[in-house]
C-alpha cells in the first residue's frame, strides 16, 4: 500500500524500501545523511565497519569509506558546495573533512583530546558542522560538553566561539545541528530550548523560531527551505509519550512560517512513521532523506537489543500542473 505524507505543494511517498543494502553490511543506526552535487546520499552510519556509505538516488550502494578514523559515536555529516564532506564525531571531538572521493584532507581538533567540559572551547562532544559557500567558513556546534558555536577558516584556522548555557537569546541548551544559508545567517538547532537560534557569521542574534520540539536535524534544501526532524525523547516522559511532540518533520519557510509538518502519532518502522529523527537532507528532486538513532533512543532498550529501521526516503510528489 502507498503511504502518502505531507501537505499541499509538500506531499510525498513514504517509500517501504530504501536503500538496498549489501547482505554482508548493517546500518546499526544512522545518526547523520547528506546528500552531494550528484544526488549521491552519503550515509553517517554507526557501523565502524563501514561508517560512511554512497548510495544513489535510488538505494543502489555504490561505494563507501572511512573505517578505523572514526569512534561508535559518528554524529553529523555535511557536504559543502565543492562536495567536500565534512564528517563530525562526537566520541573522538573531531570534524574531519573528506574529498568527494573519500580521501581525508584535514581534521579540526584532536582525535580523543577534549577541552574541558563547559570551558567554550574547542572541542567536548561536537555534534555538526556546516560551510559558508560565500567565505569557505565553518561553523562547527560544540553540543555535548559545550553549549557553544565555533568559527574556522576553510583552511581550519580557529577564528571566534560564540555562546554558552542558557535560555537568553544566544545562549544555548544544547547546539545539536547547524546551516548557513545563501545569505550567510547561521542557523542552529538549540534542541533542548525547542528552538532554533539565527545569527549572523559574526554571532548576533537574527531570529528565533519556537514553533518546534527538540530540534534534532536540520538542513537548507534546494528550494531554501528548511527542513528539521524533530526527536520525541522517551526519556522525558513515562510510555506511551504523548502525541504532538516529535518523531516528525517540519518544513519551515526562510523567515519561519510553518508550511508542512507530518510524522505519525506513534512512532514506528512503517513507511511515514519515525522513532527518532536525527539526520536529514534533501536532494536535487526534492525528495527527503531521514536517518534515525533508532537503536540508542529505542533498539537498545529492547530485551534483547534490535537493529531498528534508522533511514527513510520520502519521494517528493510533483503535482500534474507543474
Amino acid at each position: 500500500m502507498t503511504v502518502i505524507v505531507g501537505q499541499g505543494e509538500f506531499k510525498y511517498e513514504a517509500l517501504e524500501v530504501w536503500p538496498i543494502l549489501p547482505k554482508d553490511i548493517n546500518l546499526l543506526e544512522t545518526p547523520g545523511v547528506a546528500v552531494n552535487s550528484l544526488d549521491l546520499v552519503h550515509v553517517f552510519s554507526r557501523n565502524t565497519e563501514h561508517p560512511v556509505m554512497i548510495f544513489d538516488r535510488h538505494g543502489n550502494f555504490k561505494n563507501g569509506f572511512g573505517k578505523g578514523i572514526f569512534s561508535n559515536r559518528t554524529h553529523g555529516i555535511f557536504i559543502g558546495p565543492d562536495d567536500n564532506i565534512f564528517c563530525v564525531d562526537d566520541g573522538i571531538h573531531t570534524i574531519t573533512k573528506f574529498s568527494s572521493s573519500g580521501e581525508l584532507l584535514m581534521t579540526i581538533g584532536t582525535p580523543g583530546i577534549s577541552s574541558k567540559k563547559w570551558s567554550g572551547k574547542p572541542f567536548n562532544k561536537p555534534t555538526h558542522a556546516a560551510v559558508s559557500q560565500n567565505t569557505g567558513d565553518i561553523f562547527i556546534t560544540d553540543g555535548y560538553g559545550n553549549f557553544s558555536v565555533h568559527k574556522y577558516s576553510g583552511d581550519g584556522k580557529y577564528i571566534k566561539s560564540w555562546g554558552e548555557a542558557g535560555i537568553d537569546p544566544g545562549q544555548f541548551v544544547r547546539p545539536h545541528n547547524i546551516a548557513v544559508d545563501e545569505n550567510d545567517r547561521v542557523l542552529v538547532a538549540d534542541r533542548e530550548a525547542h528552538r532554533v537560534q539565527i545569527f549572523d557569521s559574526e554571532g548576533t542574534v537574527l531570529d528565533i523560531w519556537n514553533n518546534i520540539y527538540m530540534p534534532n536535524g536540520l538542513t537548507i534544501g534546494p528550494d531554501k527551505n528548511i527542513y528539521i526532524g524533530e526527536l520525541n525523547s522517551e526519556e522525558m516522559f513515562v510510555d506511551p509519550v504523548p502525541h504532538g511532540l516529535g518523531h516528525r518533520v517540519s518544513i519551515l519557510s526562510p523567515s519561519g512560517e510553518l508550511l508542512c509538518r507530518f510524522g505519525h502519532p506513534e512512532e514506528g518502522e512503517d513507511p511515514g512513521k519515525f522513532i527518532a529523527p536525527h539526520g536529514i537532507c534533501v536532494d536535487s528532486y526534492g525528495d527527503i532523506y531521514v536517518g534515525e538513532v533508532s537503536y540508542t533512543i529505542r533498539g537498545s532498550k529492547m530485551n534483547p537489543p534490535k537493529e531498528l529501521r534508522s533511514l527513510s526516503k520520502l519521494k517528493k510528489i510533483v503535482s500534474d500542473k507543474c
